[in-house]
Parts: C-alpha cells; structure tokens; sequence
C-alpha cells in the first residue's frame, strides 16, 4: 500500500479520532490483505470489521462497521489498521502476493473438485455456519421462485424471539440482530432479479410491516433498524419499477404506508414515486390523501401530506385550505398561510389573513410581519395601531422600542409615547406587575432620567435599573448616584466569588467618578482605606483593586 503515511491518515480522521486510534494499534488481527484493499478485526466496545481501501491517486479510505464509521466518517480503528499497516509496509508485498497465492490456490482446488465433493463441501460448511445456510436458503428460494419458503424464511429473519430477553432486545444483541434482519432486502432483491417482480413488491410491504412491528422492541441506538427499514423501501421501489403496479394500487399503498407508523421506519416519500404513478397514480394518490384527510383535518400525518402534495403541484388554495383547517390559536398558522399568499404574489390576500389573524390572536411575529406590509404600502397610521396594540397587550420594553419606531416615521411619538407611558403609570398605581418594572425601563430607554429617578422613588426598582439610573445620572446628579453605588457595594461585599469582586469594583470606580464630580476625593481614600481594612482576606479581591488602581485619586 504505497503512498499511506501517518500524515494522510490524520488528514482524513482529524486530530482527536488519529490519536485515539494510536491506542488501538495493538488491538489489530486478522489483517487479509487483497488487491487494492486491507481488512482486519479491531477490537474496541466491540470487535469491529474494517477494511482499508486505496484509491488510484494513492489516496486512502475505508469502512468500518462501529456506529462513527457507518456514519461515512474515517474512525479510529481505520486509523488503528493503517498505523499497522504503515509498521509493517516492507513485509507488505511479501504478504501481499501470498494473500493472492492463497486464492489463487483455493479457486484451482474448487475447480478441480467433482460435483460430487463440491456438494459435500458445501453441505459440510452448511452444517457449520448458519449464516451461511440461511442466505443459501434464499438465494435457493428466490432463484425457484418459492413464495411461500421465501416468505417463511423473511419471517424468520425478522423474527426477534432468538434475540430477545423478556419481549426485548437489547444492546448488545441488537447488532446481531441487524445483521440477520439485513438480509430480507437483500433476498427481495434477488426476487425482483429473477424475474418475480411483483412478488417481491408483495413481500416488500409485508417486510416493512413486520419490521414496523418489531421496532419498538429493540434497542436501536445505533440506528441500524432504520437503515434496514431504506433499503426495504429501496427494494420495493425497485421491485415496483420492474413490476409496474396498477398506478392506484400503489397510489393507494403509498398514502395507507405514508400514513402509518412504518412511515418513519422507511422514510417513504410517495412523490419519489411519481414517474412509476403517471398522471393516473398521482391523481389517485392526491385524491386519497384528501379523503384520509377530510377524515382527520388536525393530525399531523394528515396534514404533512397533504401539504407536500399540494406544494409539489403548486396548488396554493389547497394549501391554504389544509391550513385553515387546523388554525393555531396562537396566530402562527395565519403567518403562514400570510406568507404563503406572499410568496405567490397574492399580496391583498396575505394582508386580509394577517389582519384576521391579529384580530384573532396577538402574535408577535404576526403583528411584526402586517407591521412591515403597512409600513411598504405607505399605512403608517395602521402601522402605529397595530403596534399600540400589541403594546397594550404584551406591555414589554420591546413592545415599547416597536411602537417609537414606527410612530417616529408617521411623525406621532410625543403623543404616543404620552399615551404608552399613561398607561404603565396606571399599572404602576395599580402595582400591576407588568407596568411596574417596564415603566422605569422605558424612562431610562428614553433618557428621560427625571422622571425614571421618581418613578424608582415612588415604585421601586430592582438592582439592575437602579445601577443603569446611577450610571446615566453619574454626570447631572452624582450625589444620587453615589447613594446608589454605596448600598450597592454594601451587598456585594458579603460575596466571594469572581463574578461578585468584578461587580464591586466596577460600583468602586463608578464611586470614585461621583466623589471626584463632587470634589470629595479623600472622602473616597477613606472609603476605599476602610474597605481594605474589613475584606482584607479576599486576596483575590485586593489583588483585584490593585488593577484597576483602587485606592488612587
């Protein structure tokens, strides 16, 4: 394998899956070698089976069978295999030519042996490996066209009971499991091959609900039972190409599968089926699709359907109408179907849905979007009542910044903001928990910091806006501030962690801008001097201050 270096190796795994493979370099054996490719067993959780390829410009890849490899990336017992290979690189063509003796060597004994012998071999090795038997049973099933063995032995293969412990199969067998299981898409496909399409389409659905059946009852973390459950679907869309179906046949089974609980096993999409339907097949699969869901116009399967059908035949007004059928009270359906409108340039249409959507709900992110559509078609006076609106119900600073915005651009601020803030003071009379906090954060959002510093007197304030007012105010009332900063401090100072030293010297330094603002610095030295004295034991504290040059004037 020339060309393979530890650099190309970590270029392909990364740093971390290179240096956990390092560790597994001594956990290699049964290394075959082949032309072009290296396979070995390395144990890990488990005993993986990897397999080292080499591409034409002698750039390297490989499989492994663990869950981060099925996952297509390069793991670490790849890298484990090529670090082995690597440290055996001048032995390699000596292995490697022995590796095609001995298949060399294996075909010429098979040739020359008679039928006779060659039987007896087989049924010997039969007898020995299950496995093997198993899949000779089917490909000896699937080449006589026996539906009935082929259907037993799908069963079989399916089966969970020899796995199984109480009803259930658990981690540690489910691989096995798998791998057994596995085999029904191959033996389907093999039905489709010789000629039995339309069988293997019949056993393709029964395999996937047998599979749908079982799901529950194994322990699937690594996600094999749904790759099992693809390529069923693959087989059966395979089988259905060869087979060609009556187009509302299968429109019929695709609409029951899609609807069922199998659906997530398979990831079937009907629509992949669409050149097999014709225009028959998939008029037949849109009308059962409306009829399962006119019978049930809130489930989620229904309705997911529905809509991508209807998209796939660009049909806006069934679209709209799966939609209406099912209105969130939260007014989120009417934004999208609002948004759907749009994007088919039906634009009075979307505005006539968001308007009845705010006027049956209040939702922000609709009360934003028929914002935006008032404000383009020059509405600015409906603009600033929706926004007044949601402000009278939702009562945030938010709401507050929205509704300045727009009453800014249609010229009205002074009046609205006279009649936003009207209506948080009555809340704040009433002690009404929303209106309280907001109005001071709306007077300080506004710089209106006389009436936030009587508002925080008269209703009170919490931590937060208290420091946010003493911060504001530091420069046109920095006696008021330093009140604030000073019992502040006193909070701060029966905490020890970092998070509550950085705040106190920030309150420390915003102390020292009042005193000098006041000319009062050496009532700040005594203050910082009797500070030192009594957290003298907070090293971190006093190292702290020394940064920030606390005391200094």
């Amino acid at each position: 394998m020339g060309g393979l270096t530890e650099a190309k190796l970590r270029a392909l795994a990364g740093e971390r899956s290179f240096e956990r493979g390092l560790a597994y370099a001594d956990e290699v054996s049964g290394v075959e070698f082949g032309d072009g490719w290296i396979r070995a067993s390395v144990r890990g959780t488990e005993r993986y089976e990897v397999e080292l390829l080499l591409g034409g410009r002698g750039k390297p890849a490989g499989t492994c069978d663990c869950p981060y490899g099925q996952e297509g990336n390069f793991c670490k017992h790849l890298v484990a295999l090529g670090l082995t290979v690597i440290a055996e690189e001048a032995d390699l063509p000596r292995r490697r030519q022995a590796a095609r003796d001995r298949a060399r060597n294996l075909d010429a004994w098979l040739t020359g042996m008679s039928r006779d012998d060659l039987l007896a071999l087989v049924r010997e090795e039969m007898a020995e490996d299950r496995q093997l038997r198993h899949r000779l049973e089917l490909r000896a099933a699937s080449a006589r066209g026996d539906l009935a063995q082929l259907r037993s032995r799908i069963r079989e293969l399916l089966d969970i009971g020899p796995f199984a412990r109480y009803g259930y199969v658990e981690y540690a067998d489910a691989r096995a499991y798998a791998d057994q299981a596995g085999q029904a898409a191959n033996a389907i496909r093999s039905l489709t091959a010789s000629g039995r399409a339309a069988d293997a389409m019949a056993l393709a659905r029964e395999a996937i609900g047998m599979l749908a059946g079982v799901v529950e009852s194994v322990d699937d973390s690594d996600g094999r039972l749904g790759q099992i459950g693809a390529d069923l679907a693959d087989a059966h869309h395979d089988a259905c190409g060869a087979a060609r179906p009556d187009p509302e046949e299968l429109a019929h089974w695709l609409v029951t599968h899609a609807l069922d609980d199998a659906a997530d096993l398979t990831d079937v999409d009907p629509l992949d089926y669409e050149d097999l339907l014709g225009g028959r097949g998939m008029a037949a699969l849109r009308r059962y699709a409306t009829e399962a869901w006119k019978a049930n116009r809130t489930r989620w399967a229904e309705k997911h359907l529905m809509q991508r059908l209807v998209k796939s035949g660009r049909d806006i007004d069934t679209v709209i109408a799966v939609h209406a059928a099912d209105l969130a009270p939260n007014g989120h359906t009417h934004l999208l179907i609002a948004r759907e409108l749009d994007t088919a340039r039906r634009t009075d249409e979307a505005l006539e849905w968001a308007e009845r959507g705010i006027r049956e709900t209040v939702d922000t992110a609709l009360v934003d979007h028929l914002t935006d559509r008032y404000t383009q078609a020059g509405r600015l006076a409906d603009a600033v009542t929706l926004r007044r609106d949601h402000f009278a119900a939702r009562r945030t600073l938010l709401a507050y910044q929205q509704l300045r915005a727009v009453a800014i651009a249609a010229a009205c601020w002074p009046t609205e903001r006279e009649k936003a803030r009207a209506l948080l003071r009555d809340d704040a009379a009433r002690a009404d928990t929303r209106g309280q906090p907001v109005l001071l954060d709306v007077l300080l959002d506004d710089g209106d910091l006389d009436a936030a510093w009587r508002t925080a007197e008269e209703h009170g304030a919490h931590d937060g806006q208290w420091l946010t007012l003493a911060d504001q105010s530091r420069s046109t009332r920095p006696a008021d501030a330093l009140a604030v900063y000073l019992r502040l401090v006193t909070r701060l100072t029966h905490e020890t962690d970092k998070r509550a030293y950085e705040e106190l010297v920030g309150l420390l330094l915003g102390i020292r801008d009042c005193h000098r603002r006041l000319g009062t610095l050496d009532d700040f030295t005594a203050y910082i001097a009797d500070l030192r004295t009594a957290q003298k034991r907070k090293r971190n504290l006093m190292r702290l201050m020394d940064d920030h040059g606390l005391p200094g004037s």
